[in-house]
């Protein structure tokens, strides 16, 4: 049958240049699980201009054990992505933190008093274990503080066994640590309980900060998502988020 109103007009995808800053992702070249090489790295910048945004902050994981980045390491593949952006003529600006697993690494560089690298000033992106309780996080997150540093927590409603002690969520709210969201984790991105945690941390209004987190296409896709834009819009409407200001 003939359609009197024509195609429905697909539905576009957020604007992500509403966020300002991408603070969280993984796309300096072969260092840790993110980009494989320079030509992904580029791929996946582009990618996240087209859908809005201009400036990041990737975070390269620091992990005992795994991924053995150092500031050098770091900024040696910052100045080759640079180069490759300059290059291509691609505008955007991209700075360099990372993401700390707290382990003993950190607690090592701790101890040195060894300068971590920071999203802006003194923000400093960490995780912890996705599989078990933390021992001695509080330890570590408090010798930062005790250092200077402002611990942001990342993608915290990942840590999917503390559905069951949403306490310790607000015990680390109350000792000053700050949060950032994942925002495909609004989508269902990582299942469901971690969709329902965090909905249950931007109920308690939590987030501070969010971040793509990207690693690979994948992720580039999901960002494509129309129904990302209500939430995004939701958490703006706060006007909590740090994004713009770094």
């Amino acid at each position: 049958m003939f359609n009197l109103f024509g195609k429905k007009k697909p539905a576009t995808p957020f604007d992500f240049s509403q966020l300002g800053t991408d603070m969280h992702s993984h796309l300096l070249p072969g260092i840790d699980d993110g980009a494989t090489d320079i030509e992904n790295s580029l791929e996946l910048i582009k990618g996240l201009h087209a859908l809005g945004y201009k400036k990041f902050i990737t975070t390269p994981h620091i992990m005992a054990g795994m991924y053995h980045n150092t500031p050098a390491i770091i900024n040696d593949r910052l100045a080759l992505v640079r180069q490759a952006l300059e290059q291509h003529n691609i505008p955007v600006t991209i700075h360099a933190a990372a993401e700390y697993f707290l382990d003993e690494h950190v607690e090592e560089l701790l101890q040195k008093k060894e300068p971590l690298l920071t999203l802006s000033e003194n923000l400093v992106l960490t995780e912890f274990s996705m599989a078990q309780p933390p021992m001695n996080i509080k330890d570590i997150l408090f010798e930062m503080q005790m250092q200077g540093y402002q611990p942001v927590i990342a993608h915290p409603e990942r840590y999917t066994y503390l559905i069951q002690n949403k306490n310790f969520y607000h015990e680390l709210k109350d000792t000053g640590c700050y949060f950032q969201l994942n925002i495909l984790s609004l989508t269902g991105g990582y299942g469901k309980v971690v969709t329902e945690l965090a909905q249950y941390l931007l109920k308690n209004n939590f987030y501070n900060l969010l971040g793509t987190d990207l690693h690979h296409l994948r992720h580039l896709d999901a960002l494509h998502n129309p129904a990302l834009a209500e939430p995004i819009n939701k958490i703006l409407s706060t006007n909590q988020l740090l994004n713009q200001s770094l």
